[in-house]
């Protein structure tokens, strides 16, 4: 395992030994990171997540798989909505029900 400068690991993470981390990358704890892969220079890997693929300068994931952070923000937003967005498709539905009649 190679780390790179100002690189920065948090207790807990798994980094097999031929990954290679690039200068200024944060790992958070818990994370696991598989082998063969790099992480590109300021990468931001979340607590826990679970990395199988090179990233990125720059990329920030979080989940396990891991995917891309602002992505996962907005499926969050997202998912507070649902019981909202559930009840207006019932609402279209009964329209669209009224209307064929």
């Amino acid at each position: 395992m190679e780390v790179g400068p100002n690189s920065v690991v948090a207790a807990q993470a798994g980094i097999s030994g031929s990954t290679k981390l690039g200068k200024n990358v944060m790992v958070g704890g818990q994370a696991g990171i598989v082998g063969h892969i790099q992480i590109g220079d300021g990468a931001k890997i979340n607590a826990q997540s679970g990395v199988s693929k090179s990233m990125e300068p720059g990329q920030a994931v979080t989940g396990s798989p891991a995917y891309d952070y602002t992505s996962a923000l907005r499926s969050q937003a997202i998912s507070r909505k649902l019981p909202e967005l559930e009840k207006r498709i019932k609402e279209l539905e009964q329209v669209l029900k009224a209307m064929k009649v």
